[in-house]
């Protein structure tokens, strides 16, 4: 079989535990090989007890497990080997991964390494008649293009663009042998962060706050906010650039990449690079004092008003409503 109707799918773990958007790669890689009419193998490196039965009832046909102390935590050199050997085990058409920072650096090496066609951070990617075609946002989400991969390619999927549905499948389980390379780099240790948060490009709702908080002391009002709906934080990028809040909640061009069901945007304006970064989003909502501002034009829903009163009314709210 040479795999020119074949997917190969690469899942992401931490701590040895698939992330959520494995379910999404896993969908979309099955409607895929479904309309090319070929097979689906998805590649787990160094994720543990339970992988298997979640690869099967969404797709997978083969799944290739790559074990051992290289594959503990994430490192380039070693997972980027796991890849190789992976498309040598099961040649595919098309490699499909989430569009996180680490699948964003995987797929752009593996696409150079390989030759192949790259889509990063595309929305979804399908069989258009005889076209294989991928769609990606640009200008801030005002535009998407429809980007035509002849041969074969890598296409990085945006978190949350994809619902996980099940499609049940006998996965038959192969280990696979990497020849790593000589490690130039050796990982030390990890420090998690010390404030425990949801996952930005993860979490289904997320409640972002801007330059119109007025300063860091008033930041309670998002993370209260955030807290009632059991969302994540994010901030935009000049609250980021005036030293309030850190840049793994940056949401925008220079920041992280969003799709969550709701973004709350408080005291935010609106401008292209925010945009860029949370346009897909399937809800917004934005609460601004000033009625001009550019966010209302992309906003579901919209609040005039001054967040420092509307916030803690919603977040009373949604306090009540949820325990209901």
């Amino acid at each position: 079989m040479n795999g020119a109707s074949d997917v190969l799918v690469y899942l992401e773990a931490r701590g040895g535990v698939l992330k959520k958007s494995a379910a999404e790669v896993l969908t979309a890689g099955r409607a895929l090989a479904d309309q090319l009419g070929g097979r689906l193998t998805a590649l787990v490196v160094g994720a543990g007890a339970g992988t298997d039965s979640l690869l099967a009832r969404h797709g997978a046909e083969r799944v290739l497990n790559a074990q051992g102390p290289a594959f503990a935590r994430y490192l380039l050199e070693a997972h980027s080997a796991a890849l190789l050997a992976a498309l040598e085990a099961a040649p595919a058409r098309v490699l499909l991964l989430a569009a996180s920072v680490l699948g964003k650096e995987l797929g752009a090496w593996i696409a150079g390494r390989t030759g192949r066609a790259l889509v990063a951070d595309a929305l979804d990617v399908a069989l258009e008649g005889d076209r294989l075609v991928a769609h990606k946002p640009k200008y801030a989400g005002k535009a998407v293009a429809l980007v035509a991969l002849a041969g074969t390619a890598v296409v990085s999927l945006r978190p949350n663009a994809t619902p996980p549905r099940e499609n049940a499948r006998q996965a038959v389980v192969e280990p696979l042998h990497v020849n790593l390379p000589a490690a130039r780099v050796t990982l030390k240790e990890v420090v998690a962060a010390q404030e425990k948060r949801l996952e930005l490009t993860e979490s289904d709702i997320i409640v972002s706050g801007g330059r119109g908080l007025g300063g860091p002391e008033n930041w309670r009002l998002v993370t209260e906010l955030a807290a009632a709906l059991g969302a994540a934080h994010g901030a935009s990028r000049a609250v980021v650039d005036a030293g309030w809040r850190a840049h793994a909640e940056q949401v925008g061009q220079t920041g992280k990449t969003v799709s969550p069901k709701l973004y709350v945007a408080c005291g935010i304006s609106g401008a292209i690079q925010h945009l860029a970064g949370m346009s897909s989003s399937k809800v917004i909502v934005a609460i601004n004092k000033d009625a001009d501002a550019p966010i209302f034009k992309v906003a579901d829903y919209g609040i005039v008003g001054d967040l420092h009163q509307v916030l803690p009314m919603l977040t009373q709210a949604a306090k009540t409503l949820l325990r209901e």
